[in-house]
């Protein structure tokens, strides 16, 4: 592609092929055999936003939502503020992720600056988190009450959001680059019985030890009940207190069969997780997301927006403190394989994360725009250098990513292929999704 491209110059257009297997057209297909049918795409989203009961009736329906008490209607109070959604439901978002179990199937994968690539099965990952649960509660921990995390992008976070959420308890995280002042504006709000927390992390090549930083956050939470303490720059590091558990420890017991483990039956609006405002007017503002409406939301964008399925193996580049990490872990809701990275995204190098890409068999890749740019500016040709052949599709978000950065993605990372679609989304905190996106049925157009 050397001719200029400008705002709106078209770059790609899905192949038949691509929008016949597209799990959008299969939604199409749904809703035609029960007498809804739709010419195309812009038709299906006229009808979204302006018939709410029967569009997220049919996303309740299509994704299989589970529920131990049904609803009673799609809307019950339609004013806003306050619109009531499903009234009367009873379910729990982990187990909607935890119902993809697949004995043998690998359902996370991790690296780091300074660990390599490595596999959770879930068979692995659903144990993990149900010792984890029971010993929440054993500790006094119950719905509603609050379990917050200092952690990195690493496979014991996802249990511990998992562990958490599964027992109808409420969920908060800050990375652990996060200095104590702003963790303390963050979860002293809360009030959380539990803090989950590492003694440092490795960023740039650059080690942080954070045990003064931590000695001062849990002083800080005089709510705390107990700390469960996970050695992670250190393998000998040593707890912020005399009575904190250790991670290790903690999930030394024993085995809870999945039929022997219950989910909290929680209402769809019961609050899953907390996440926060940049705090830049005051402090930091606590949005409150549901069971519920996440479920709903996440199967939705993701199967459908970012076509994700069980064979796919999803990646976005964020830390723990940042609404794409809890999107990225809704990628398992799908079924899909989750790529976790701990580290810089441009150590050694810039290209750090192409070469994750390529050993991690990435079919879909999400990072800022700012490092597309990046790697626009250094020449980088990652899908020469690497072999992307599994990618098929790249996410952008952050901010815009202008023209020039649309036609360095469709050159440097298409790998021939005519099947890379570029989605360029915009969302926020207060959404934990995009209200912006991609359709693998729609062109793709620069900016």
């Amino acid at each position: 592609m050397t001719e200029p491209v400008g705002e709106g110059s078209l770059l790609w257009t899905p192949s038949p092929a691509k929008v016949a297997a597209a799990n959008l057209t299969d939604f199409l297909a749904w809703l035609g055999d029960r007498g809804q049918r739709f010419d195309g795409y812009d038709a299906l989203w006229q009808w979204s936003v302006t018939d709410l009961d029967g569009f997220w009736q049919a996303i309740w329906d299509y994704c299989g939502i589970q529920c131990s008490a049904a609803p009673q209607a799609v809307l019950g109070r339609r004013e806003m503020p306050g619109a009531q959604w499903f009234p009367g439901a009873l379910l729990n978002y982990a187990e909607h992720i935890l119902r993809n179990e697949a004995p043998g199937q690998t359902a996370l994968l991790a690296v780091s600056e300074t660990a390599s690539l490595t596999a959770m099965d879930w068979a692995d990952l659903a144990g993990q988190v149900r010792i984890l649960a029971t010993q929440l509660r054993v500790l006094g921990v119950g719905t509603g009450d609050r379990v917050v995390a200092y952690l990195p992008n690493i496979p014991q976070t996802v249990v511990a959001m998992l562990a958490t959420t599964a027992i109808g308890a409420i969920w908060a995280s800050c990375s652990p680059d996060f200095g104590w002042p702003g963790v303390l504006d963050r979860f002293r709000q809360l009030e959380p019985k539990v803090l989950i927390c590492v003694d440092g992390y490795q960023y740039g090549g650059r080690r942080f030890d954070r045990t003064g930083e931590l000695r001062q956050i849990v002083a800080g939470l005089e709510s705390l009940q107990q700390v469960i303490f996970l050695p992670y720059l250190e393998a000998e590091a040593t707890a912020p207190t005399g009575e904190a558990l250790y991670w290790a420890d903690v999930l030394d017991a024993d085995p809870v069969p999945a039929a022997d483990f219950s989910f909290e039956q929680v209402p769809f609006s019961h609050p899953l997780w907390i996440l926060f405002s940049s705090g830049t007017t005051g402090l930091p503002k606590p949005i409150v997301h549901s069971h519920g409406g996440i479920v709903l939301e996440h199967l939705k964008a993701l199967a459908l927006h970012q076509d994700l399925t069980s064979r796919d193996s999803f990646f976005w580049y964020t830390t723990t403190g940042w609404m794409m990490w809890n999107y990225l872990v809704g990628g398992l809701l799908v079924g899909a394989t989750i790529v976790l990275y701990d580290g810089s995204a441009v150590y050694p190098d810039t290209g750090a994360l192409w070469r994750l890409v390529a050993d991690a068999g990435v079919t879909y890749a999400g990072t800022g725009a700012p490092y597309l740019l990046a790697c626009m500016k250094e020449g980088l040709r990652p899908a020469a250098e690497n072999d992307l052949s599994a990618l098929r599709g790249v996410g952008s978000t952050g901010s815009p990513l202008p023209p020039e950065g649309f036609r360095w993605a469709y050159q440097e990372l298409g790998t021939g292929s005519s099947e890379l679609i570029l989605g360029s989304l915009s969302g926020g905190t207060d959404l934990c999704t995009g209200f912006v996106g991609p359709s693998p049925l729609l062109p793709v157009r620069a900016g």
